[in-house]
């Protein structure tokens, strides 16, 4: 009887103390807030990209003669691009066609069709910067007789992007470490990270160059296209988790 009673004494003690240690030893849960910080980042970079757009415009009494000779001076505007670009890392390609009817409204009644107008626009991507006014003489010279302006663009490998978006990334982790300073506490982790901004970019209006007449004009005198520089800007918002 006296043994069992050492054994249930024993036994209330070591649970006793098992409780204890569980009670010293729980897991303390650390209070956490969540933040959202921006990180903003400007700088100029020359351009390495030039996107030209330009048209062949073709005018006929039948459509099919307005087609025929559009297609005709299309094929020599390729040939003379295709073979200017040669060797570089360029892309030509249509970005639109359109056949038209021209309407005579003066005429009483139903309005008349007089003639046709074709128009097929082409995008030139080029990574030569000074070739850019040879690549609009060598298309107007062909047939081409519209420019429809000129972009300059950073590329999306361009190591400007990524310089751009490590500052930025850096401005916002600071923030971030600052404001959890400031509160007595630490960063935990980064919950999100969205990317944010864009190149903005150099446009050469259309001017001087819209004529209906131009491929017949030989260009004498190299068209001269100045690049300039390119603001880039990059944005970075952090979703951060700090712990007290």
């Amino acid at each position: 009887m006296q043994d069992n009673m050492f054994k249930f004494i024993a036994l209330a003690a070591i649970l006793v103390l098992l409780g204890v240690g569980m009670y010293v030893y729980r897991p303390v849960h650390e209070r956490t807030t969540r933040i959202s910080v921006v990180g903003d980042s400007q700088t100029k970079v020359a351009p390495d990209t030039a996107v030209i757009t330009f048209s062949v415009v073709t005018q006929g009494r039948q459509a099919l003669d307005a087609q025929q000779e559009n297609a005709r001076k299309s094929q020599a505007v390729k040939q003379a691009v295709d073979t200017l670009l040669a060797g570089s890392k360029s892309e030509v390609k249509t970005a639109d066609y359109s056949l038209d009817p021209q309407n005579d409204y003066d005429s009483p009644g139903v309005p008349k069709i007089k003639g046709y107008d074709v128009k097929n626009t082409v995008v030139a991507t080029i990574d030569k910067l000074d070739q850019v006014g040879a690549v609009i003489d060598a298309a107007t010279k062909a047939g081409a007789n519209s420019v429809d302006g000129i972009r300059f663009v950073i590329g999306e490998a361009s190591p400007a992007q990524g310089e751009a978006l490590s500052t930025a990334t850096k401005q916002a982790m600071a923030k971030a470490e600052s404001i959890a300073k400031s509160m007595n506490g630490h960063i935990v982790r980064v919950i999100e990270a969205t990317e944010g901004g864009v190149p903005v970019r150099a446009d050469l209006e259309p001017n001087a160059y819209t004529s209906s007449n131009m491929s017949s004009i030989k260009p004498a005198i190299p068209t001269p296209i100045q690049a300039g520089s390119l603001n880039i800007r990059s944005q970075v918002v952090l979703v951060v988790e700090i712990g007290f």
